[in-house]
């Protein structure tokens, strides 16, 4: 099963959240379920890391389960990004009754300064690169960013354009 960055949102949309070894499971199952086939585990590697890169998956450091500061045994959650369609890839349908995972639901605050903080990162990089494709896409990005969650993202989307304009 070669899974899309919608793909790997739609999984993660079952749940609210899930741990990217949960997506893992997850998706083994559903590639199991379709063709008895196992999942080419660096492929799949690849495919997150790209939907993280392409903000299709949002990683997000839940906090504490007494509400407060995020601690070391929170281990961080894959959400469905401000770039991704989210779509069950077939099969899929029935992984949240295989999976002994909860519903989550992630804060919305936190999400958005997560999004915020790998898209200032992403912009940094692109910048020192010089690349003009990668500063255009962040641009569009930028908007989606803010129409997912509550972030102002004025100064990343003025360095941008100061940077195509050079």
């Amino acid at each position: 099963m070669d899974a899309t960055a919608d793909e790997l949102a739609g999984v993660v949309d079952l749940f609210g959240g899930l741990t990217r070894t949960e997506l893992e499971r997850a998706l083994a199952e559903a590639a199991f379920r379709a063709d008895g086939q196992a999942v080419d585990e660096n492929a799949l590697e690849t495919a997150i890391d790209e939907a993280l890169e392409s903000f299709a998956l949002v990683r997000y450091e839940p906090a504490s389960e007494d509400g407060g500061e995020t601690t070391a045994d929170c281990e961080a959650l894959l959400v469905p990004g401000p770039t991704a369609f989210p779509v069950v890839p077939e099969h899929a349908e029935d992984v949240p009754h295989i999976l002994d995972v909860d519903q989550r639901h992630p804060d919305r605050e936190h999400l958005g300064e997560a999004a915020r903080q790998r898209f200032g990162d992403a912009v940094a990089e692109a910048v020192t690169e010089g690349d003009g494709d990668r500063l255009r896409t962040h641009l569009d990005v930028s908007y989606d960013i803010e129409s997912w969650a509550p972030v102002d993202l004025t100064d990343e989307r003025r360095r941008l354009e100061d940077a195509l304009e050079e």
